[in-house]
């Protein structure tokens, strides 16, 4: 059951931070700054779906992973801690920044700075997470290991 529990909240994070990265980045490319302001606003209230998700798939991974020192744990247990520091110091300030700036009609040279570090941040959690993901699926069987 926790297995379950930890692959749903993953996913759920994971599926999150990707709607959140590519709203954003499909907003700024092709959208007004109404919507650009409706997207922040949006993902800002989406924090009550991810925050939690990402504390479930955490704590039940720190749970799951207990003393194992196989490679494929210890892997994950290394990119854990800096997911969540990235999430916690950079995207979440970022979100309430973006969206305080966006929801003024701020949309200046600090807006876009903030922007493109938030872009950045979003994709290395999302690369990071990604490779927690195939590296879960291969400790529980559901894809082949690696050789």
């Amino acid at each position: 059951m926790k297995t379950k529990i930890h692959a749903i909240a993953g996913i759920i994070g994971f599926l999150t931070i990707a709607l959140f990265w590519t709203s954003t980045l499909y907003s700024e490319l092709f959208t007004d700054y109404t919507t650009i302001a409706a997207i922040k606003a949006a993902i800002l209230n989406g924090m009550f779906v991810l925050v939690p998700a990402m504390a479930i798939v955490g704590a039940s991974g720190m749970s799951l992973g207990g003393k194992r020192q196989d490679r494929l744990s210890l892997a994950k247990k290394k990119r854990m801690p800096f997911i969540a520091a990235n999430g916690l110091l950079i995207l979440v300030p970022a979100a309430f920044y973006l969206e305080f700036k966006a929801a003024s009609g701020a949309f200046d040279t600090s807006f876009y700075a903030v922007q493109f570090l938030e872009l950045l941040a979003g994709f290395t959690n999302l690369a990071m997470m990604g490779l927690n993901i195939r590296d879960g699926l291969t400790l529980t069987g559901r894809i082949g290991r690696a050789s």
